[in-house]
C-alpha cells in the first residue's frame, strides 16, 4: 500500500485544490490530512473505520479523498504522532489525548480512541493566534470576568462550542492588562500564552504533571494569582478547584454542560449522595460567575456564539445551598445590572443583527416562550 498517498478533496462551490506547498516534504499520511484541514479552514479531522477521512468546516463534515479507512490504517497514521505518555495511556486504556505540532502547519490536539473495537481519531486544529474577547462576538459583559479578584468562574457548553477559546481570551486579557502570576493546567496545552504583563506558567498533564488533582494540590504552593483548570473532568478535580477558590484565588475552568442550571447540578451530581450537600454549600460560597455558550450557523456563512451569563449574587447562592436550581433562570433577570444575560437575549441579539434566522433562534433556545416574548417586545419598540 502507498505510504504517502495523494489526497483528493471533494469539490464544491467553495472548495479549492490543496496547495501541495503547504505539505511538508517529509509528510506522513496524518500530516497530509492535516494539510487538507488547514487549507480548507477546518476545525477537526475525523478518522473513523469504514469511511474516508472527514474534516469539519463551519460545523459541517466534508469528506476528503475516497478511500474507506480501516482501523489499523488510522492507528498506524496517528499513533506515531502521540507523545510518549499518551502512547502508554493508549496501550493501557485504548484512549489517549496528546498535542502535536507540524512545522508549517500548526499545532493540533489528538484524541486516539476505539470505536466498535477499531481505532478511530479526532484531531482538533489549535489556532496559533490568541483571540481578543471583542473578536469573539460575545457580550461585553464577558470581559468583566477578567476583572474578578477571586472566586470560581465556570465556562460551560457542549463539545466544539468555543469554551476553550473564550477561556484563552480571558487569560489573554488578564495577561495583557495585569501584573499577575497565571498558572494553567491543561490536557493538552491548546493556546500558548507568551509572558506579557503577567508571568504565565502552562503545565501539560502527562508531560509536566501526572494528572489534574496532583497538579492542583501542588499549584497552591506555587503562589498563583489566577489558576486555570483546562477542564472539570472528575470529582477530585472539581473538589480541588473549589478548594483553590476558597483560599482566595481566581479559578477559571470549563465544563461540558448546556446551561447555567446544568453546570451547577453537574458538579454536585458528580459526587456520592452523602457528599452532594457539602459540595453545594462550598460551591455557593466560591462561585463567582457561570457562562455557557453554543455556536450557531450564520446566515452569511461561518458560525456565531450565543451565550448566557449568571453573575452569582446573594439570591443565587441561597438557591444553590437549598438545591433550588430551577430558580437560577430568574436570577439571571434579577442581576442584569451586574452583567447577567440570558441565552434567549443573546439569541434575540443575533437575530436582530441579521446573523441567524428566527427558526434557528427558536431551535436553540432553552426557553422558547421567553425568546418569543423578547422578540415581540423589541418589535413593538421598533414599530
Amino acid at each position: 500500500m502507498d505510504e504517502n498517498p495523494k489526497i483528493e478533496l471533494v469539490r464544491d462551490s467553495e472548495s479549492e485544490e490543496l496547495d501541495s506547498s503547504v505539505v511538508p516534504a517529509s509528510a506522513t499520511r496524518l500530516n497530509q490530512w492535516l494539510a487538507a484541514l488547514v487549507s480548507r479552514g477546518g476545525s477537526d479531522l475525523l478518522l473513523v473505520n469504514g469511511v474516508p477521512a472527514y474534516i469539519r468546516v463551519n460545523g459541517e463534515c466534508v469528506a476528503i479523498g475516497t478511500e474507506a479507512l480501516r482501523g489499523e490504517q488510522i492507528e498506524a497514521a496517528v499513533r506515531p504522532a502521540l507523545a510518549p505518555h499518551a502512547i502508554a495511556q493508549y496501550q493501557k486504556g485504548q484512549i489517549a489525548d496528546s498535542s502535536y505540532q507540524v512545522p508549517g502547519l500548526g499545532r493540533f490536539r489528538i484524541n486516539l480512541h476505539h470505536e466498535r473495537g477499531r481505532a478511530a481519531a479526532t484531531v482538533r486544529a489549535l489556532p496559533t493566534k490568541i483571540p481578543q474577547l471583542r473578536e469573539l462576538h460575545l457580550s461585553p459583559s464577558i470581559e468583566t470576568l477578567s476583572n474578578l479578584p477571586r472566586g470560581l468562574v465556570l465556562i460551560g457548553g457542549p463539545a466544539g462550542s468555543g469554551k476553550t477559546t473564550t477561556l484563552a481570551a480571558l487569560i489573554h486579557e488578564i495577561n495583557r492588562r495585569d501584573a499577575r502570576h497565571i498558572l494553567t493546567i491543561e490536557d493538552p496545552i491548546e493556546y500558548e500564552h507568551p509572558h506579557q504583563r503577567s508571568v504565565v506558567e502552562q503545565l501539560e498533564v502527562g508531560t509536566d504533571v501526572q494528572d489534574f488533582p496532583t497538579a492542583l494540590r501542588a499549584a497552591l504552593r506555587q503562589a498563583p494569582d489566577v489558576l486555570v483548570v483546562g477542564e472539570m473532568r472528575d470529582p477530585e478535580t472539581m473538589r480541588m478547584a473549589v478548594s483553590a477558590a476558597e483560599t482566595g484565588h481566581l479559578v477559571l475552568s470549563t465544563i461540558h454542560t448546556t446551561d447555567v442550571v446544568s453546570t451547577i447540578s453537574r458538579i454536585a451530581d458528580s459526587f456520592p449522595p452523602e457528599r452532594q450537600n457539602t459540595i453545594r454549600q462550598e460551591l455557593a460560597m466560591v462561585l463567582a460567575a457561570v457562562v455557557t455558550q453554543i455556536l450557531l450557523p450564520s446566515k452569511q456563512g461561518g458560525r456565531y456564539p450565543a451565550a448566557e451569563l449568571l453573575m452569582v449574587s446573594y439570591g443565587a447562592r441561597q438557591h444553590i445551598r437549598r438545591n433550588a436550581l430551577q430558580h437560577l433562570h430568574q436570577e439571571i433577570t434579577m442581576t442584569k445590572k451586574l452583567g447577567s444575560f440570558s441565552l434567549e437575549e443573546s439569541l434575540a441579539d443575533l437575530f436582530g443583527q441579521g446573523h441567524i434566522s428566527r427558526e434557528d433562534a427558536l431551535l436553540y433556545a432553552i426557553h422558547p416562550d421567553d425568546l418569543e416574548a423578547i422578540l415581540r417586545s423589541r418589535s413593538l419598540r421598533q414599530s
